[in-house]
């Protein structure tokens, strides 16, 4: 559910795969070409997620095809008060959407999960941690594998640095690894 003058309202769904994927990837909430198009990962942050993710041997087409993809909430918060980037969704949203996600994971039942941006991670793994602490890690939940990617936008400089990019490497070598295993 979105708010729109502080009422609970049906936003149109972004989400994409199959159900009993592998491998789901949970975002922090679709932007505003994500919920134009219904498509996730669909802009710039899309474009360098899939370029991390052709580090691991996956490519786009077939990956959305094979894989499932939503966020931790369903629509698209707005812009920030700053007029540069989008907000962040707000407890209120989170905690709105938050049986939607419960309820794609439980229909899904993804064996890895890739949490991308702070908030899918600590989401996820229910506490926050700095991203030099998780990414390049794995994490066992419900029995199943959550691995920590950071956010790919182009405003974040966290995923530029070099010892960062070294642990988005190691990220997608364990990525690889949980997808050839049987």
């Amino acid at each position: 559910m979105c708010l729109k003058a502080g009422f609970p309202v049906a936003p149109r769904a972004v989400f994409s795969g199959q159900v009993g994927a592998r491998l789901m990837v949970v975002g922090q909430a679709p932007g505003s070409t994500e919920q134009e198009t219904g498509r996730p990962f669909n802009a710039g942050s899309g474009r360098r997620l899939f370029e991390w993710l052709r580090e691991a041997g996956l490519e786009e087409v077939p990956f959305r095809a094979r894989h499932y993809m939503t966020s931790v909430t369903k629509c698209y918060p707005g812009r920030a008060a700053s007029g540069s980037g989008d907000r962040p969704p707000t407890p209120i949203e989170q905690t709105l959407c938050r049986p939607y996600l419960q309820a794609e994971l439980r229909l899904v039942s993804p064996q890895v999960i890739l949490a991308v941006g702070r908030l899918a991670i600590t989401t996820l793994l229910d506490k926050a941690s700095p991203l030099e602490a998780v990414v390049g890690r794995e994490f066992e939940r419900d029995g199943r594998w959550i691995l920590p990617l950071p956010h790919p936008s182009g405003a974040s400089r966290w995923h530029q640095l070099e010892p960062n990019r070294d642990r988005i490497a190691v990220a997608m070598r364990l990525l690889r690894r949980r997808l050839t295993e049987r």
